[in-house]
């Protein structure tokens, strides 16, 4: 069995909430739990007790308390949570009131900004009041079009204080892009920006906005937050109103308006490259208590941590970063580049603002390894304990990187789940071993499995992953989809009465989970099912390639592997560097995942939230359409791989 490469101190595991949690199960349902896997076993077993009790152990503030904890147990979906409950999300999340910083703000510019968490409810008062009076009431749409700072957080919680419901995207989204997230849900009020930075340069957002609001009939207002300039030209706007006009002065008391568990929070999206992007809608309760089972029992996230995640509010880890505010923690929000002006700047604020757990993207660290970034050799960071990672599968040399290059000992949480549960099915412990490669366990009260075609699992066999018992962040469903039948396709239709996630992976010895990649991206040469992230690993680790993307192309009754590369500046793809590729890739996989053909390209097709697309790549290089690219952070990419030669020839 291989050996760790970080365990916790048993000082560690004895303080972690985890441990305080087990503990006080055992002493109410009169059990013998000894470990994580224990307590894993008992909460899908009586996943009802274990919801239930963590709504106890960490008072969630309740207005009227559940006739029951689950109804309609066996329906996946159809099952109801706490019905007969009233609460309040952002009740919960303003329950500190006092001095502690809440909110901290980072611009790549250099501006910094602090909000305790007192002015932070004074504020939130005063913008409720403002909506309040422009008639904004419960199940109302309010949409943000903003970048990560103050006063997106502000106007989330004023927004859900009011019952009603809140959307957002970043202001790098294109217009066709907007109109097909925001049109769809029909905001009454959108929140903007006058801009916002990005690498250097200071980009102007009211020109896309004033498209928006001319495109988008059910706006009433447009209020725009001061960014990048003191005074913002409003002008173009014909509804624009300035932030400070919305703060009502002598605001009384938040009152907050009292919600059915199941009534809707969040709308997100899904990413879109297939289509329009299907509107998500998430409940209030249980986006509430699945991300505070993340953070208090996975995150081991307490009032005193200063908790940060790279994203921004187009990415569902913004939804979950803002949520860490109910453990009265203080968030630290950047807006920019991660990588301005210099690779080290998110390790130079990790430092300066004493940040104890750093989230970000499997993409960034592997870019940071890139560039030659060795913090533990230039940084002091006493108080960082857990680096997350999510987004893609983080490969084992980046593990590797982390702890050889970073800091030894802390907690490094890999973690997977998505925008569809605004959650995971599988991340990290504070009191288990980190394994290189693996994320360490699946999520409490969560019954993950990888499954072959027919249902069947194995340990250490690849297949889909499925969950196969009801949880509370299950989204309440899609907007505009009454009979609820394009929600049923996209997660039930395959195995039913499970919920099918879509990605590709399998569980280790340890217990901990592997992702390969995306279900239907996996390649399939030969009949052999391979997922996409086994040669990325591989590739990564040759220095010439900056990025990749693999797809499946159908050639001669078959399928063969063909791998797209960026590379370094400078650098061409000669013979000796596509041996180099696929020799790499022969020994540490098999032959079947060598790729026949290794393309050169000059840029990778992305999601606006980072992700490369495969699927949109493998639609290209077979002459079939991609229907929104406007779902892309860089669609012109995808011109480059029209026509290529070498895709026709042997």
């Amino acid at each position: 069995m291989d050996q760790p490469l970080w365990a916790p101190s048993e000082k560690r595991v004895s303080q972690a909430n985890l441990t305080m949690f087990r503990e006080a199960v055992n002493r109410k349902y009169s059990q013998n739990l000894q470990d994580y896997w224990d307590l894993h076993r008992w909460s899908v077993d009586h996943n009802e007790h274990f919801w239930e009790h963590l709504v106890q152990h960490d008072e969630v503030q309740f207005s009227r308390k559940a006739d029951a904890v689950l109804a309609n147990s066996d329906a996946m979906p159809g099952a109801k949570w706490f019905p007969g409950s009233k609460l309040n999300f952002a009740e919960n999340l303003l329950r500190r009131r006092d001095n502690h910083p809440a909110l901290i703000f980072c611009g790549e510019n250099g501006e910094r900004r602090e909000l305790s968490y007192a002015a932070l409810y004074e504020s939130v008062s005063q913008l409720a009041q403002g909506l309040k009076n422009r008639g904004i009431e419960k199940g109302d749409r309010v949409a943000g079009f903003m970048p990560n700072c103050m006063e997106t957080v502000i106007a989330m919680l004023a927004t859900t204080s009011l019952g009603a419901v809140w959307s957002s995207c970043s202001p790098d989204f294109g217009i066709n892009g907007v109109i097909d997230r925001f049109g769809q849900i029909e905001p009454k009020i959108l929140f903007t920006t006058d801009g916002y930075y990005y690498n250097g340069k200071t980009l102007d957002s009211l020109a896309k906005v004033a498209q928006i609001e001319s495109l988008i009939g059910s706006i009433d207002a447009v209020i725009v937050v001061p960014f990048v300039s003191s005074t913002p030209d409003l002008s173009v706007l014909n509804k624009g109103v300035g932030w400070g006009q919305e703060l009502v002065n002598e605001a009384p008391s938040l009152e907050f308006e009292p919600l059915a568990f199941d009534d809707p929070l969040y709308i997100m999206y899904s990413s879109g490259t297939t289509g329009v992007p299907k509107c998500i809608v998430h409940g209030v309760g249980g986006t509430l208590l699945q991300h505070r089972k993340e953070h208090l029992l996975h995150v081991d996230l307490k009032p005193d941590d200063v908790l940060f995640y790279y994203t921004t509010c187009g990415w569902m880890m913004w939804n979950w970063l803002v949520s860490g505010l109910a453990s009265g923690a203080t968030l630290v929000l950047y807006d920019g580049s991660p990588f301005y002006p210099e690779p080290c700047s998110l390790m130079d604020m990790a430092e300066r603002e004493k940040i104890s757990i750093f989230g970000t993207s499997a993409k960034y660290i592997a870019a940071l390894e890139k560039a030659g970034v060795s913090p533990i050799q230039t940084h002091q960071l006493p108080a960082l304990r857990a680096i997350l990672s999510t987004g893609s599968p983080l490969s084992h040399e980046s593990f590797d990187y982390v702890y050889r290059d970073i800091k030894q000992d802390l907690c490094l949480s890999s973690i997977s789940g998505g925008t569809d549960i605004v959650s995971c099915f599988a991340l990290g412990a504070p009191v288990l071993p980190v394994y290189r490669g693996e994320l360490q366990c699946p999520g409490l009260a969560m019954d993950v499995h990888f499954v072959d075609d027919q249902g069947n699992s194995r340990a250490g066999e690849k297949g889909e992953l499925v969950c196969r018992n009801s949880f509370p962040s299950m989204p309440i469903g899609f907007w505009n989809d009454p009979e609820g039948e394009r929600y049923h396709a996209a997660y039930f239709e395959r195995f039913q009465g499970w919920w099918c996630h879509g990605d590709y992976g399998e569980q280790t010895e340890h217990g901990g989970v592997i992702i390969h990649g995306r279900a239907d991206a996996v390649l399939n040469p030969g009949g052999v099912r391979i997922g996409t992230a086994e040669i990325y690993r591989q590739v990564e680790q040759i220095p010439e390639v900056l990025e990749a993307i693999c797809v499946g192309q159908e050639w001669k009754d078959d399928v063969r592997v063909v791998l797209f590369v960026k590379l370094s500046e400078g650098i061409q793809l000669d013979k000796a560097l596509v041996d180099r590729i696929r020799l790499s890739i022969r020994k540490n996989t098999t032959p079947r995942h060598v790729p026949a053909k290794v393309i050169a390209v000059e840029d990778i097709p992305r999601t606006i939230s980072g992700k490369i697309v495969e699927l949109a790549v493998r639609n290209i290089i077979h002459n079939e359409p991609v229907k929104n690219t406007d779902a892309l952070a860089n669609p012109k990419a995808l011109e480059l791989y029209k026509g290529i030669p070498e895709l026709t020839v042997d």
